[in-house]
């Protein structure tokens, strides 16, 4: 159980709190409402550039990392298709200088062309680092520009390609910053050991002064139905062939989530999981078989991707997938499965909540998710799971219309560097 209260400014800025009094230590998390899927084509990765922008300095801090860690602290951050959240640790006395770093670029951010000229070569380097000269680098762009159709899902964080990132303007950045980086659009949440009189009053003095604007509008296509397969392969120079399956799912605020994030586990979470079990152990076409969700706001896919062995020929691991889906969809579920995996995942949680920074990170989360509290209650929609729920979820969601396929072809004879 995490205890938390919840307080909102008169600019619409939701602060949580969560005491911890084993620790001296305190943690400022702050997660902004903006994410990949706030971005328009040509103009993608704006969201992550603006992560990196963040700590190039601000009206009265030159820089962000070097003014926290001389009280103390560390920071870092990240970006999702959802969300981009910012998070600093340092002792609990030295709180104030955090609230005043991150109130300071909220308010005032340093977003000259020079500092934008210079994060977007940063974040161009990234991408190639990560999407093209990385093994598989580019197999998020290619599986979720095939799932989704119209949907800004359809591109990862670090953008849909490096052009976009080359012709934003400086009034591009800029103007992404004002429509998303106000405090009607944060959820803040300290957790530590600060009471939570003094942390209410410490927020107020560094940020009730910063002014509300208008948010823009977050309008995501709807995203339709897929009532075919759709496939796509391509030749690469990688260590092993990849089949990468993208079915379309729920989002993470409804309540048909928790049976998919299930079905998931009960088909690859461990090796007691039933592609570990009964595919990968008898078959000897895989090095690797997994399943898992991705967790989106709005609908979201559900992942099926095997590692081929180097005799598997992909007709007959395909169907080895095709028949363990299959076995699964004809009843063939038990009650104890459903039971071993539920506590599996709920123990899971309850761990990764261990620390006064994982809390602040999960409450923000939550929070954004509609309420806070659910990290408290949401276990209960899992305990409650029926292995008939998981049946269901397994039938309207592994239907091969409803499935889009990467064949990711390792190149015969290849050379990767090791």
């Amino acid at each position: 159980m995490i205890e938390f209260t919840r307080h909102k400014l008169d600019n619409g800025l939701t602060v949580l709190h969560h005491f911890d009094g084993a620790t001296r230590m305190v943690a400022v998390n702050i997660l902004y409402k903006v994410g990949s899927s706030d971005e328009q084509v040509p103009l993608t990765g704006l969201a992550h550039l603006l992560e990196h922008l963040m700590f190039t300095g601000s009206d009265h801090v030159l820089s962000f990392d070097q003014a926290l860690q001389a009280a103390g602290g560390e920071s870092n951050a990240w970006t999702g298709v959802d969300a981009t959240n910012y998070y600093d640790v340092l002792p609990a006395q030295n709180l104030d200088t955090a609230l005043w770093l991150e109130s300071d670029r909220l308010l005032s951010l340093t977003l000259s062309d020079e500092s934008i000229t210079t994060q977007k070569s940063v974040v161009i380097e990234e991408f190639k680092q990560r999407s093209i000269n990385a093994p598989y680098g580019d197999m998020s762009h290619l599986v979720n520009g095939l799932a989704y159709t119209c949907h800004p899902y359809a591109w990862p964080p670090i953008g849909r390609c490096i052009e976009d990132i080359e012709r934003a303007t400086a009034d591009d950045v800029r103007s992404f910053h004002r429509s998303h980086y106000v405090p009607n659009n944060a959820i803040l949440c300290i957790s530590g050991n600060v009471t939570q009189d003094r942390a209410i009053d410490m927020v107020k003095h560094w940020f009730s002064d910063i002014p509300a604007h208008t948010i823009a509008a977050s309008a995501h296509p709807c995203e339709p139905a897929q009532h075919e397969p759709r496939w796509l392969e391509v030749e690469r120079n990688v260590p092993q062939t990849v089949i990468c399956r993208a079915y379309h799912m729920p989002g993470r605020r409804t309540g048909d989530y928790p049976a998919c994030d299930v079905l998931s586990d009960v088909l690859s979470n461990g090796k007691s999981a039933r592609f570990y079990q009964n595919v990968v152990l008898t078959t000897g076409l895989f090095t690797e078989l997994d399943a898992s969700v991705s967790g989106t706001l709005d609908n979201g896919l559900f992942f099926v991707k095997a590692k081929l062995s180097p005799e598997a020929t992909i007709d007959d691991a395909q169907e080895a997938i095709d028949m363990e889906l299959q076995r699964l969809l004809t009843n063939d579920l038990k009650d104890y499965e459903v039971e071993k995996f539920v506590n599996k995942h709920i123990a899971t949680e309850r761990f990764e909540s261990v620390g006064y920074l994982q809390q602040a990170m999960r409450l923000c989360l939550y929070e954004q998710l509609g309420d806070a509290g659910l990290v408290n209650t949401e276990e209960h929609a899992y305990r409650n799971l029926t292995t008939n729920d998981i049946l269901a979820a397994a039938h309207r969601i592994l239907q091969p219309s409803n499935c889009s396929t990467i064949i990711y072809r390792a190149v015969e004879n290849n050379t990767v560097p090791q």
